[in-house]
């Protein structure tokens, strides 16, 4: 395994959490159209705080599966033919999700308007529950054959009672991560409401982060072969809710919003920590594929590690730019 490969694998990593910081509170704003909003003019203000910035957040997905076909293109080919009907559903959650912003604002009718407020929300919590479902089924393992390419599994292989827990956590964590985003954009009674929805649901995130503890402990073998990193990365997990949760009752909105952040990153890297240094683990362990065999060649990492290093400080600093010119808190129209 060489460095490049390593690298790469923490690149992949960092983009998938990148994408669900951003992307999580995307979701969640989706998910407060019907969940907060009263009326028309509430709905069209918690649009608005995620109008300029949602396509360019859904970037880093794009990004994080381009990296693993260009550097690992074993775990693309295995983990994307093994999960293809629910990639495909997360597909259409994204696609529901970004019609619905144009088809709404193009609407004159508010029935119309109210079927592409669904949409949205359907899409929002369609894309983080199937995201978490994936992810707990990877590190519980997978059936893959014994030439490592075919994941030949059953429904309750995808569908079983830590898998729905997962894809709760995730939607569940979205939600909250999109309520404080919303604080910090809006004023007036969105933003109250929003600060009181939230503080009534982290006593179900602790809950949930429990649960989600057991499970893990029961259910993959990362506290046996990981067991310090990956109890610290849980530890730091659950400061994080604390700190989200301070954040919303004593009104504190950047605090929160960046702590749910956080909670989300800290789920990634327990999984890419606890995987590592496999990309796909199996339930025979003798076929979970490790780091260098689903590695591209030397010559292709290296041309990715320059290209990436050429370019990604713009696109970063683009996407910095564009929050901080449409930093300001959005009022409610008259």
């Amino acid at each position: 395994m060489t460095t490049l490969e390593i690298l790469w694998f923490i690149i992949i990593g960092v983009l998938f959490a990148g994408f669900f910081f951003l992307e999580g509170f995307d979701f969640g704003v989706g998910m407060a159209v019907k969940l907060i909003a009263r009326n028309k003019r509430e709905r069209d203000q918690i649009i608005e705080t995620i109008g300029p910035v949602w396509d360019g957040n859904e970037v880093w997905l794009i990004t994080a599966g381009g990296a693993m076909f260009a550097s690992f293109s074993h775990w693309y080919a295995t983990l994307f033919s093994g999960f293809y009907i629910m990639l495909l559903l997360i597909l259409v959650g994204l696609i529901l999700r970004g019609v619905s912003f144009e088809f709404r604002a193009h609407s004159h009718g508010a029935r119309e308007r109210n079927i592409w407020e669904w949409t949205m929300f359907i899409g929002s919590i369609l894309a983080p529950f199937l995201f978490g479902m994936i992810f707990i089924d990877m590190i519980q393992g997978m059936p893959i054959e014994a030439d490592k390419n075919i994941i030949h599994a059953g429904f309750g292989d995808y569908v079983n009672l830590f898998s729905i827990v997962g894809g709760v956590a995730v939607t569940l964590i979205c939600f909250l991560h999109g309520l404080n985003f919303i604080r910090l954009k809006t004023e007036g009674k969105v933003r109250e409401r929003s600060q009181k929805v939230a503080a009534k649901l982290y006593p179900v995130l602790f809950i949930g982060l429990v649960v989600f503890a057991v499970l893990a402990f029961l259910k993959t073998d990362f506290f046996e072969v990981k067991p310090v990193s990956s109890t610290i990365i849980l530890a730091l997990i659950v400061l994080f809710a604390a700190t989200s949760a301070y954040g919303a009752f004593k009104d504190k909105e950047l605090l929160s919003f960046l702590s749910t952040g956080l909670i989300l990153v800290g789920i990634v890297v327990f999984i890419f920590n606890g995987m590592f240094p496999r990309v796909m683990i199996a339930q025979d362990s003798a076929f979970s594929i490790m780091i260098e065999q689903a590695a591209n060649s030397p010559y292709t990492l290296k041309t990715m590690t320059i290209v990436t290093v050429c370019i990604l400080p713009f696109v970063l600093a683009y996407q910095g730019w564009s929050y901080y010119v449409f930093s300001k808190r959005i009022h409610i129209s008259r």
